[in-house]
């Protein structure tokens, strides 16, 4: 099925979504706190969501569409030239950030974000 939006609208759409302070990060971030977790810190290696660094444990809340969920990522039907490449980029990243912490001893957490409904 084609995109119901014009080229203008699916850009304006596109350009609104963040990577911060996403509703799945959101929903763990008081918990997490509570338990020592730092949310989003500054310079941290990789951008991870939560960080607790005398624990030495990283947690990932990666979006099902944007990290290639295993269980519910659908290939997008439109400018799959772009967009195919552009994801399997993030999921080569995941992979290298989560074994540079591992390589230093850290535990890396990752949540789908379909873990969080």
């Amino acid at each position: 099925m084609p995109d119901n939006l014009t080229k203008e609208q699916r850009s304006y759409c596109m350009s609104n979504i963040t990577s911060k302070e996403t509703i799945p990060e959101l929903i763990l971030k008081k918990e997490m706190k509570s338990h020592g977790f730092a949310y989003q810190p500054k310079n941290a290696f990789g951008k991870p969501d939560f960080i607790h660094k005398d624990k030495k444990i990283v947690v990932f809340i990666d979006g099902c569409f944007w990290h290639m969920c295993p269980n519910c990522f659908v290939k997008p039907k439109s400018n799959r030239d772009y967009w195919i490449p552009k994801l399997e980029r993030n999921a080569v990243r995941d992979k290298e950030i989560e074994m540079a912490y591992k390589n230093e001893g850290w535990e890396v957490l990752r949540i789908w974000e379909h873990e969080l409904k």
